[in-house]
This record gives C-alpha cells, structure tokens and sequence, in this order.
C-alpha cells in the first residue's frame, strides 16, 4: 500500500474525531451561555438566585464573604462551573446521528454580606 493511500485509509478517522471535538466544544459553549442567562440580573435575594439555578437544572455552590446570616447577604455574581455531557448515538431515536447530552452542570454564586 503506498503512502497517498494509507492516508486517504485514515481521513475518514480524523475526520470524525474533529466533527466530534467540534461538536463537543460548541455545545460546552451554549451552555456556558445558559448560564449568563439563567440567573436574575444585578444583586438580588440569594434564595431566589440559588432557588432559580436549581431549577433550571444546576447543582449550586454559593461562596460567601462576610459575617451577616446568608438572608442578610446579596448575589454579587454567578460564574459557570464544570458541565458534564455525553457525545454519543445511543440516546433514544437518535438513529446513526450523535447526539450530546448533559449529564450535570454546576453554577458558583458569590455573596456578599
């Protein structure tokens, strides 16, 4: 086998695995986007911050600065922390198409008191 073939052999591989990386790296994005979107805007009542993440969907961590009860404290910001996802075909009528799907997404919520 010459060399020219060899390659041509081994470009439908490489191929793959740059679609694949590709597809990974751009649904990581959307969902650090999600995360800018999904908590309230300006400072607001940490209860409500943390209630509204959790329910679209994120395992929250709150880092609090200060003394004061955390009802006495405000947001002061919400950064995105580590998604877990799944590239694969396996997922339900996903046919010979690969489909990612998120297995966990973790927010961090910084307070101040």
């Amino acid at each position: 086998m010459s060399t020219t073939q060899h390659l041509n052999v081994n470009a439908p591989k490489s191929f793959s695995t740059v679609a694949i990386s590709a597809l990974a790296l751009g649904s990581a994005a959307f969902v650090l986007a999600g995360v800018a979107n999904a908590a309230p805007a300006g400072p607001g009542s940490v209860d409500q911050t943390v209630s509204q993440l959790q329910t679209d969907g994120y395992q929250v961590f709150v880092n609090k600065v200060g003394t004061a009860p955390l009802s006495n404290c405000t947001t002061s910001a919400v950064r995105p922390g580590q998604t877990y996802s799944r590239t694969d075909s396996g997922a339900p009528g996903a046919q010979d198409d690969l489909v990612t799907t998120v297995t966990d997404k973790t927010v961090y919520v910084d307070v101040a008191c």
